[in-house]
């Protein structure tokens, strides 16, 4: 071989090394995120929801419900909500512990500085040997200062790695705070549209009240003109009593929802209850976009975490592979040591060192071999995760569809039933002060107008909030990357 091939060979052989000390390798596998296959929904958006409408901005769906209120609640909630706040210095956790797992990948320096001062004894080993020799001094002062700089070369990708699995950690941490921050936004929702949905069915049950008084004295009307009896009079305050009966209930379950909403806003129960006293109706849903699962998929910020705590624990993998290979480190201190301070930065005083390590886990009996083993075994635990959020996602998705459609439909059961009962209460009432029917299919006829007033009115409400529920299924609440 000619000497110009040997310079050139030699050339090559010494980038190599150069490129592999270093820009290092990375070892394990390299990571593709898995792209799951789901049918499109087999429920889908009740077409009489939207009529037409421009669907609501998924970013800030509350919006669409017109109520200006409930608009008012959610902000103050994402605002205030404690919940939220512990998911955000949570992300600000999981960032400071990827830029220390990234910090690792540069040299670091240092400067020590030291001043000794120590008498020497006499009677151990030093001084008894030294202290024949004429120049010994028992009293010894020692300065040194100087910057040292260590590196750990990162040779095998470990290091690289374990900062790029921390950024995944960062990027599921920030998933899950967008996850709270639209379960905040769907409770806060939730909690307002209960309180508008009592706060209606105490307005029923008043409106009963006063209907069931007025029936009361009617009958005790008729008995005094003796047209009825006293059996008469006892039924109709039963009734009345029957309709008195459920405010109690109704205005307690108000009351916990006042402060479930309270909570949710970061105050204690009773700050706001004052803004709701005012009776509002409850407010129509809006118009709802149909979404395609992929849009869900991209949406939902479970998904999102369990796809990057996926991607995370396909990093440890190659860190622990990395350490099948041996780890270089660099270690320099450019230094001054002396007895005497006056002397300390002087052309003898100067004491540089420089330091190369290597450490190679040659025979440790298999615990790398574990670790490696390990780290898959959490990879493929992670995979199973995310196809169990995909399918829960999906699920979330189905069931809140069909409550909506199905919601619907018993609303305008109930619609038509209203009306019907309104109705026969009315010819009813006109047919006993004709003295045409007794008492007691009255009370029947009003009896079951209040039943089913009182389910129309929950119902309402529960129709809005199966929208709500919609919405938290296709992810909706936060600024996603789609």
């Amino acid at each position: 071989m000619s000497r110009t091939n040997t310079f050139t060979s030699a050339a090559r052989m010494t980038g190599l090394l150069v490129t592999l000390l270093f820009e290092g390798c990375s070892v394990g596998p390299k990571y593709r995120a898995p792209t799951p296959a789901l049918a499109p929904f087999h429920n889908q958006v009740n077409a009489s929801v939207n009529n037409g409408a421009a669907p609501a901005p998924l970013d800030q769906w509350w919006t669409g419900f017109n109520d200006p209120m409930l608009v008012k609640i959610v902000r103050r909630a994402l605002d205030q909500n404690l919940d939220l706040a512990a998911t955000l210095a949570r992300v600000n956790q999981a960032r400071a512990a990827a830029a220390g797992a990234g910090a690792r990948l540069y040299p670091t320096g240092e400067l020590d500085a030291s001043a000794t001062a120590e008498r020497q004894s006499l009677q151990g080993n030093l001084g008894t040997i030294a202290s024949t020799v004429p120049t010994f001094r028992r009293n010894i002062h020692e300065y040194t200062i100087g910057p040292a700089a260590s590196w750990e070369i990162d040779l095998a990708g470990g290091l690289r790695r374990n900062a790029a699995g921390a950024r995944d950690e960062v990027q599921a941490a920030e998933a899950e705070s967008m996850g709270t921050r639209i379960i905040v936004a769907a409770d806060a929702a939730d909690a307002y549209l209960q309180i508008r949905g009592y706060q209606a069915r105490l307005a029923i049950a008043q409106n009963q009240i006063a209907t069931d008084q007025h029936l009361l004295q009617l009958v005790q009307n008729r008995v005094a003109a003796g047209a009825a009896t006293g059996r008469e009079i006892a039924q109709a305050e039963a009734l009345l009593s029957q309709a008195r009966s459920t405010v109690p209930l109704l205005r307690l379950s108000l009351e916990k929802q006042l402060n479930r909403l309270d909570v949710l806003m970061g105050a204690q129960p009773g700050t706001y209850a004052h803004e709701l006293q005012d009776i509002a109706a409850i407010p129509s849903i809006p118009a709802i976009p149909a979404q395609e699962p992929t849009n869900v998929l991209r949406r939902r910020p479970d998904i999102i975490a369990a796809e990057r705590r996926l991607a995370a624990s396909n990093e440890r993998i190659g860190v622990a592979v990395a350490n099948y290979y041996p780890k270089i480190s660099l270690a320099g201190v450019l230094g001054f040591d002396s007895l005497n301070s006056g002397s300390l930065f002087s052309a003898s005083g100067f004491q540089p060192a420089a330091v190369a390590g290597l450490r190679w886990r040659l025979f440790d009996f298999g615990r790398v071999d574990a670790e490696v083993k390990q780290a898959q075994g959490a990879n493929a635990q992670a995979l199973v995760n995310y196809r169990q959020a995909v399918l829960r996602a999906a699920e979330d998705v189905e069931n809140a569809l069909a409550s909506l459609s199905e919601t619907q439909e018993y609303v305008a059961q109930l619609q038509t039933e209203v009306q019907a009962l309104t109705k026969a209460r009315d010819l009813s009432q006109q047919a006993y002060r004709a003295g045409s029917i007794t008492l007691t299919d009255v009370l029947d006829a009003d009896r079951q107008l209040l039943v089913a007033q009182d389910q129309l009115d929950a119902n309402r409400a529960d129709v809005a909030r199966a929208a709500v529920v919609v919405f938290r299924a296709f992810g909706g609440g936060w600024q996603s990357p789609i």
